[in-house]
């Protein structure tokens, strides 16, 4: 049949395709968000008060490489399973976490922190920091191996921000584009600053810095079974829509390939898998998908936050 010449017959189409495309991305969107919603029970405020930058503004780096939701959970999935090198660090989180019954749980306070200490106001910011410290001063132990931790350990918190923020930017520069060196020095210089709030020291701040730190770790790192079973509940993470599981998949390989060679080859994460690279090619048909799914996100309401000041 011949395409309609009448304007107004072409005008309702259109509109009824937008109408048809608006309710998949709002539906899309709600499924994607499922994954990281916080059961913290805070609530923050990303439109308010107007004018207030945060702890770092939208000039920030932070701003951009946080902004990219494929990367940032790519990274996430890396940076859990580097945090869980440390004995330490894990043991602190296997004695007193319920993320093996509550994965999605964790990833979702792990995400509202992320976002409300780049993206929120200032007091919303040290809410969720100031939160973090009196948990943390709640949480000790002793390992299997008969040391003990506790989870503000300034040692303890360093290693597991560097974990954190050295995979979020990896995840976007493999995902989403090319950093200068200055701007990458300027991301781990600004979010350092989080760290040191929650009570870290020694914390290093540029790619050099990082890169020395990592290696000088090694040593301290081992894979346990312990360690061996957050990989396989990563792998296996639940979803609620069965339809998000092949996505899921494709993000926890993503991740995977964002860790150093030596990280894989200690979780035996390292062999032949032809899931990997159909994984990574997923990534950039899912990516983009996700990308349009999420629109333009919490940066955007931020930005519009502190524009108007005026």
């Amino acid at each position: 049949m011949p395409a309609s010449t009448d304007p107004a017959a072409a005008r309702r189409q259109g509109q009824f395709l937008d109408r048809i495309s608006s309710r998949l991305r709002t539906t899309a969107g709600a499924q994607v968000r499922a994954l990281t919603r916080s059961n913290s029970g805070l609530t923050l405020d990303y439109d308010n008060p107007p004018g207030d930058p945060g702890l770092f503004g939208p000039d920030a780096v932070c701003w951009r490489v946080h902004a990219d939701f494929p990367a940032m959970l790519a990274g996430g999935v890396s940076a859990l399973l580097m945090q869980t090198l440390h004995p330490l660090a894990l043991a602190g989180v296997w004695d007193h976490s319920t993320f093996r019954a509550d994965m999605q749980g964790r990833l979702g306070r792990t995400a509202q922190f992320i976002a409300g200490t780049t993206y929120g106001s200032r007091a919303d910011a040290m809410t969720l920091i100031d939160r973090v410290r009196r948990i943390h001063a709640h949480v000790s132990g002793s390992a299997p191996d008969g040391r003990p931790y506790s989870a503000d350990d300034p040692a303890l918190l360093t290693w597991v921000h560097v974990a954190e923020v050295s995979s979020f930017l990896a995840g976007y520069l493999r995902y989403v584009g090319p950093l200068s060196e200055a701007e990458q020095d300027r991301y781990y210089d600004e979010v350092a600053r989080i760290a040191e709030l929650l009570g870290a020291t020694g914390v290093p701040r540029s790619c050099a810095a990082v890169a020395a730190y990592l290696e000088a770790m090694r040593p301290q790192l081992e894979a346990s079974a312990r360690t061996r079973e957050v990989a396989r509940l990563v792998m296996k993470l639940p979803v609620a829509n069965p339809m998000l599981v092949p996505a899921v998949r494709v993000m926890a390989h993503a991740g995977i390939a964002l860790m150093p060679d030596w990280a894989r080859r200690m979780l035996e994460l390292d062999g032949p898998s032809i899931r990997r690279p159909v994984s990574l090619a997923g990534m950039r048909v899912l990516a983009p998908t996700l990308r349009w799914a999420l629109g333009a996100g919490l940066a955007a309401r931020a930005r519009r936050r502190v524009a108007r000041a005026a």
